[in-house]
């Protein structure tokens, strides 16, 4: 698709079909490593290409569109921990959020130890952790994405992974 190379398809309808079709089933993937929820993660997809649709007459430069779209699968990412946490406050704590079925019976032992330690983590933590090590994204390419500076990204990274390790070497 032409999007990727910067110039514009012929309408908006197209161009945000196919950037869907190339990389939905990625940001899905990557808003489950962000909410733990596979019915939140493919909800915050689909309005970050709503959105995308919606403001696509002002975007000027086409080749970010998917840097875009991950800001606001982060965002959205965001705002369905905070109506967690409203609704936490308003009954009773309900579990953890639970990863899909389907990721269960594809996932080890060892894999769903880590989701489950990631899912614990502070949501800066995950995040940098999801932008660098689930989409290979650059110091500077999830600091834009976060809006921090790079050193806080490498920080949180540290801070994260040294988290990680001492979780998973407590577990049985």
């Amino acid at each position: 698709m032409t999007v990727h190379s910067g110039s514009v398809p012929a309408s908006a309808e197209d161009a945000v079909e196919e950037l869907y079709r190339v990389h939905a089933l990625g940001l899905v993937r990557f808003a489950l490593m962000l909410t733990g929820d596979q019915v939140t993660a493919e909800d915050v997809v689909q309005e970050a290409f709503i959105g995308l649709y919606r403001r696509w007459d002002r975007i000027r430069d086409h080749a970010s569109v998917l840097a875009y779209l991950r800001t606001a699968v982060v965002n959205g990412a965001r705002s369905a921990h905070r109506s967690r946490k409203r609704a936490g406050m308003l009954r009773l704590p309900a579990d953890p959020p639970a990863w899909s079925a389907e990721a269960a019976a594809l996932d080890g032992e060892e894999r769903r130890a880590v989701h489950a330690a990631v899912s614990r983590l502070p949501r800066r933590q995950r995040e940098v952790l999801a932008l660098k090590y689930y989409l290979d994204l650059a110091e500077n390419e999830i600091a834009a994405i976060l809006r921090i500076s790079r050193g806080t990204v490498s920080t949180t990274a540290a801070r994260a992974l040294a988290t990680l390790s001492k979780q998973l070497k407590e577990e049985p």
